[in-house]
């Protein structure tokens, strides 16, 4: 007797309410996303990882100028690597937190020595490259490779937690319930998941804003958790604006600007003439040293870091 064949397995399918989440956001990605030269086809995946380095913490808008003179500059990781790490803190000018500068050389030259000068297509090995985490490296898997991976930043978290949680506000810092939601939302195409990757991201800066979200403006209004819930406030920590004026980091940034705007090494008096409070100017002078942006000479003179 011939053994009767076992009823094939249904193929699973995406639940209608997160195909309908998918289908909204794209679509309005589609029309509204901004025209951004590391969002278009001929960038290079060097461009990408360039981006998403600049972009942390800082706006668009600052970076625009500073990513496009980069790449005109070094448009290739091997352009950069053969260059003193110094340059790229002095091309880095005034985009802030410069440490990125020096990480994003320590990645050219780990690019140009162990991968044969081009960005890694695998995960794994992004996520090896100095100076790059868990969001750099899920970021350009996705936007410069077309992979399937959750790419979480803070307007990701936002959208997340007002359409889909209700909260006004992702937690402090992010939690892993909320990466295990990021995953649970994720398209099962790979092509398709890499555009919702960034469709989130930009559905999060133009609409979802932290202040004054444009809810009439959303593709999710009708069916977005907080909204339906009433809007209800923020009810954890207050998050304040960090303050500039007086800090270390406008100290640091001051110091910085000196020895970026110098052809050579500078006399430990002109560092001196940057700040009155020699106290907190010295601090940071020794933080800067510290952190491999400033090197100190024998002869008492400073420059940016030359190995």
């Amino acid at each position: 007797m011939t053994p009767r064949r076992a009823p094939a397995t249904p193929t699973p399918t995406r639940p209608a309410p997160v195909a309908d989440l998918h289908e909204r956001v794209l679509t309005w990605y589609d029309a509204h996303a901004r025209d951004l030269p590391w969002r278009a086809p001929g960038c290079s995946p060097w461009g990408v990882l360039v981006s998403e380095v600049m972009l942390q913490q800082t706006p668009v808008a600052r970076v625009l100028p500073r990513w496009e003179a980069w790449l005109a500059r070094w448009p290739a990781p091997g352009d950069l690597a053969a260059e003193p790490p110094g340059e790229a803190v002095r091309m880095w000018d005034r985009l802030g937190y410069p440490r990125r500068a020096l990480r994003l050389h320590a990645a050219a030259v780990a690019i140009r020595d162990e991968h044969g000068g081009r960005v890694p297509d695998d995960h794994a090995r992004l996520l090896a490259l100095p100076g790059v985490g868990t969001y750099t490296a899920a970021a350009v898997a996705s936007f410069a490779f077309g992979q399937r991976h959750a790419v979480v930043d803070t307007n990701v978290r936002r959208v997340h937690a007002r359409a889909v949680t209700g909260a006004a506000e992702p937690a402090a810092a992010l939690t892993a319930a909320e990466n295990r939601l990021a995953v649970e939302l994720l398209p099962e195409d790979e092509g398709t998941a890499a555009r919702w990757a960034v469709a989130v991201m930009e559905l999060g800066a133009l609409v979802c804003t932290a202040r004054a979200p444009r809810c009439d403006a959303c593709p999710l209004l009708d069916r977005c958790a907080w909204v339906l819930a009433g809007r209800p406030a923020h009810t954890g920590p207050v998050r304040r604006g960090q303050a500039w004026a007086g800090t270390d980091r406008q100290v640091r940034g001051k110091l910085l600007a000196v020895l970026r705007e110098s052809a050579g090494p500078v006399e430990a008096a002109v560092l001196a003439g940057c700040w009155a409070d020699a106290a907190q100017r010295e601090r940071c002078l020794d933080g800067l040293v510290a952190d491999g942006l400033v090197e100190p000479l024998d002869d008492g003179r400073f420059t940016l870091p030359r190995s």
